[in-house]
């Protein structure tokens, strides 16, 4: 059986010039920035995944965050429109790779804007963040594409922080990870689903690769709360690339197999 794929991009040079909206920009140690990411890499290789890199974008500070570029929702690979102008680019090189991996394809197209971390998918529903990156025409494009296969898309306002997946990501059971003061939870208990508090402002923005939940190293308390909810679970470093609103979502695309 053949591994699954983690579709990665190497950091720009000028990874310390990426865009912030909820954090005061701070200095980075671009070396130490530059060895976290490589260890994130590290970690998925360790998990089974196959690292597909999208090709390398200098010009893009923030082209990293490959999840902001595409989504993998209903059998396809939806290439976005990212909400930050200085962002388009990113995507023509993101749509390169995944014609090179044969996956059905669909798009975001303008007026609308999308980022990858505005939507969270959980089985048969996807929640999808009203942010400054992501509007009503993108979530309703997304919708449309999503109609075909019975998947429910339900909106969901995110005041308190960058992206929906910055606030709130699925454990491997299904439930869900929420900090709290970043989004209503009542939207998706009204769906049917379970809803935990994250104990660290970081804690919300999970990784599940199998049964083990990835969280930040500064999320420790909510690593502990995890922990004790029976998941196996790994922290990792990622405190330099937080200087962006970096979260462990936002750095890969996971191709179901």
């Amino acid at each position: 059986m053949p591994a699954p794929i983690a579709i990665v991009r190497r950091p720009s040079p000028a990874i310390a010039d990426g865009e912030v909206t909820h954090i005061d920009r701070v200095p980075m140690d671009v070396d130490r920035a530059l060895a976290q990411h490589q260890a994130y890499l590290d970690l998925l290789q360790r998990h089974g995944y196959a690292l597909e890199f999208v090709a390398d974008a200098p010009q893009h500070p923030d082209g990293i965050f490959v999840e902001d570029t595409l989504v993998m929702a209903g059998g396809l690979a939806i290439i976005t429109r990212p909400g930050a102008d200085s962002r388009r680019g990113e995507i023509d090189s993101t749509r390169a790779t995944v014609h090179s991996l044969g996956l059905a394809m669909a798009a975001i197209s303008a007026p609308a804007t999308l980022d990858g971390g505005d939507v969270l998918v959980v089985g048969r529903h996807v929640f999808i963040g009203r942010t400054t990156r992501t509007n009503d025409d993108g979530i309703a494009q997304f919708a449309e594409l999503m109609n075909p296969f019975g998947i429910s898309v339900v909106p969901v306002d995110v005041p308190g922080c960058l992206h929906l997946k910055s606030a709130i990501t699925a454990l491997p059971d299904g439930s869900l990870l929420a900090v709290p003061s970043w989004v209503d939870r009542t939207v998706f208990e009204g769906e049917g689903f379970v809803v935990h508090d994250a104990m660290d402002l970081s804690g919300g923005d999970v990784m599940c690769l199998g049964n083990t939940v990835i969280l930040p190293r500064s999320a420790s308390q909510t690593a502990e709360f995890v922990s004790s909810l029976g998941f196996p679970v790994e922290t990792i470093d990622v405190g330099e690339l937080e200087k962006i609103e970096c979260g462990v979502t936002c750095m890969s695309v996971l191709v179901p197999t």
